[in-house]
């Protein structure tokens, strides 16, 4: 069976590592971007099975990839969790409203994102 892909896009090392870890732990395969414009080509280029979103991104932001991803037909089949340190309601609404399947604050629980990634690929 093909591992199922994630894209990991964060510009904070320290959690693209933590995750690709965790997640290649679970038997996920990682791809990893560090600002919006790579994530973006990446999504496009590498077609993953769930890309992981952070908001505050340089170049581009998260609910600008995110929104560009899901009005697009080719890739809006590709679930969406936002994991960011924007914890109001408006930046979760904004976060619904521009495509996420999912929307986790920092800090946040492993247990939780790995139980939401499940969730998302079957």
């Amino acid at each position: 069976m093909e591992k199922k892909k994630i894209l990991i896009v964060d510009d904070e090392t320290d959690i693209v590592e933590t995750l690709g870890i965790a997640l290649e732990q679970e038997g996920y395969e990682c791809i990893t971007a560090s600002n919006g414009i790579d994530a973006l080509n990446k999504a496009r280029s590498e077609n993953p099975n769930l890309v992981i979103l952070d908001i505050m991104l340089p170049k581009m932001n998260g609910y600008k990839v995110s929104r560009l991803l899901k009005f697009d037909e080719q890739y809006q089949h590709i679930p969406v969790i936002m994991l960011t340190a924007k914890s109001q309601d408006s930046d979760r609404i904004q976060g619904i409203e521009t495509g996420a399947d999912g929307y986790l604050t920092k800090p946040f629980e492993l247990k939780t994102l790995i139980n939401m990634i499940k969730n998302h690929i079957r």
